[in-house]
């Protein structure tokens, strides 16, 4: 963030101004002006008479984190006056359907049918060539899956609707969808809305905006 600083005398005060904006070449919209009073100045004199003139800092900005957003906000509550805020609905449980099948040639994980999840192993795990290129592949698979998702995201759409079209994908590819089983979580996405904190189970209530 760079910034400029002028100290002008009575009416020099526009002048600094232009002379702080000219310094600040990439100046933009985004820019913030602060206009105070240093704290210390050096007398001079008048008609024969000392005196201290009121000196004025300006300090020119082009970007200040945080409180140019404090700033907005506040004059954006200020605009809003008395505007009461609207509370979505509460969160109601919709219809889960059954749960959908793996075909039998897809490796099924340990965990499934089993409310027994599988310890976290202790060993540090160190794969060849091979080991890694899968690693590889089922990283990229999970990018592409979770952008597939993010775009089906839209209102009158039910989460079962996005957890079947995602299942699709990952069963296409000769995936396994790793939440479907684990610890009998019965989809193979998690979708939380609104209030539901984490690992909300798929069902037919229509997302809203």
């Amino acid at each position: 963030m760079g910034f400029c600083v002028s100290v002008s005398h009575g009416h020099g005060l526009y002048s600094s101004l232009l002379n702080a904006q000219q310094l600040c070449s990439s100046s933009s919209s985004n820019s913030t002006l602060f206009v105070g009073f240093p704290l210390t100045s050096h007398a001079s004199t008048l008609h024969g008479k000392e005196c201290r003139p009121r000196q004025q800092l300006v300090v020119y900005a082009k970007r200040v984190s945080g409180l140019e957003e404090a700033l907005r906000i506040r004059r954006e509550r200020e605009l809003q006056g008395t505007t009461k805020f609207r509370r979505p609905p509460p969160l109601r449980r919709g219809k889960v359907s059954p749960r959908l099948p793996v075909p039998d040639h897809i490796l099924k994980p340990p965990y499934l049918d089993s409310n027994i999840l599988p310890e976290i192993s202790s060993e540090h795990q160190i794969h060849d060539a091979e080991g890694i290129a899968r690693m590889r592949a089922a990283g990229e698979l999970a990018a592409r899956v979770l952008n597939y998702a993010g775009k089906l995201v839209r209102p009158s759409v039910t989460t079962d609707e996005i957890d079947k079209a995602v299942h699709q994908m990952i069963i296409e590819a000769g995936a396994y969808p790793s939440p479907l089983g684990y610890g009998g979580f019965p989809k193979s996405v998690c979708t939380s809305v609104n209030e539901c904190m984490c690992h909300g189970i798929p069902d037919s209530r229509q997302l809203q905006v």
